[in-house]
């Protein structure tokens, strides 16, 4: 069976609160989830003091400032509370897992032994970050938003040239607007990844509620990446494109559910559904009281419930045959072979 790898996106929702952020880890950890990611930077490597935010973060803050600097600078967790994370990780049994945006925070979490690499949509085009991150020779999920085709292969040559195999790569089909309108989820788009790079694929979703993601485990992702927050109302850029605690459950059961659901290729009768084939099915029977000898006929032979006796596909084998015994309305004709 399928086990699709669920990452818990907490990213900055912990408005730079340990305590909010262990809090996130232990909605994540009983949600059922994989992985609990955070996003690890040095604001001053990340962004220019003079960049301005994007107009969904605008429109999620309360406060009327404009500075990407000074947002992210609130939220930059330091190396020791990284620590004191993955120590709270390990003591929830959940896989602690963050995101580098610098260069600096690649060499940090690669001390970590994560083992593991998460590129950010952003980060798709930068040459060195992806050499960087290739160089550790370790699995990758690539994200995919604003890019097009081009780019992500571009960026799969750039990890491949420099040590990663192609089977240790995941991309993940990705719209960078927070939240994502459904008209602009184009999921389809992961499929034709998958196809056109020869990769695993996924999703990282952006948009309100958990459908999306449920339905990109049908087609076929194999890893899932979703926002949540402790509460969407809380000020900050991405809390409102985040589910609640118990939306995280419901999203986890239901992907759950479907990993089970969907089987494998073969068509045939489940054990639970077997016993009721003679219940739904249908025999010949005596449409009204036959004679011994009589010619069984299209009037005096009907189907009805149950099955277990002649399948009414024998129907035309039947019919011009002869009773080999007496049989009352409603009863099941029994039948010899090379009977005349």
């Amino acid at each position: 069976m399928q086990h699709t790898l669920i990452i818990a996106e907490a990213g900055v929702n912990h408005n730079g609160s340990i305590e909010l952020a262990k809090q996130l880890i232990d909605a994540a950890a009983d949600a059922g989830v994989d992985y609990v990611k955070f996003q690890t930077f040095k604001t001053e490597n990340l962004v220019s003091r003079s960049a301005k935010m994007a107009d969904y973060q605008k429109r999620n803050m309360s406060v009327g400032e404009n500075s990407q600097y000074s947002m992210l600078k609130k939220l930059e967790l330091s190396p020791q509370q990284h620590y004191e994370l993955v120590s709270y990780c390990n003591e929830k049994g959940i896989n602690f897992f963050s995101t580098a945006f610098d260069l600096d925070s690649v060499d940090f979490l690669a001390s970590l032994h994560l083992g593991l690499w998460k590129i950010p949509s952003g980060e798709i085009t930068n040459y060195p970050y992806l050499r960087k991150i290739a160089s550790y020779k370790e699995p990758v999920i690539l994200s995919t938003g604003m890019s097009t085709f081009d780019e992500i292969a571009d960026a799969i040559s750039v990890l491949i040239k420099f040590g990663v195999s192609k089977e240790q790569i995941t991309i993940l089909h990705c719209n960078t607007e927070y939240p994502t309108p459904m008209n602009d989820v184009n999921l389809k788009a992961m499929h034709t990844i998958g196809e056109k790079f020869s990769v695993n694929v996924g999703y990282s979703d952006h948009t309100q509620g958990i459908e999306v993601p449920i339905a990109a485990v049908a087609l076929g992702a194999t890893v899932v990446e979703k926002h949540f927050t402790l509460d969407c109302t809380m000020d900050g850029p991405d809390h409102k494109a985040s589910l609640e605690p118990q939306e995280l459950k419901a999203m986890v059961t239901a992907i759950r559910n479907i990993e089970q659901a969907l089987g494998n290729e073969e068509k045939k009768v489940s054990t639970s559904e077997g016993r009721n084939k003679s219940v739904a099915r249908k025999s010949i029977v005596a449409a009204k009281d036959i004679e011994k000898g009589e010619l069984l006929t299209e009037e005096n032979l009907t189907v009805k419930r149950p099955g277990g006796g002649i399948s009414p596909m024998k129907w035309e084998y039947i019919i011009g045959t002869r009773a080999i015994r007496t049989f009352e309305a409603d009863e099941q004709i029994i039948f010899n072979e090379g009977n005349e």
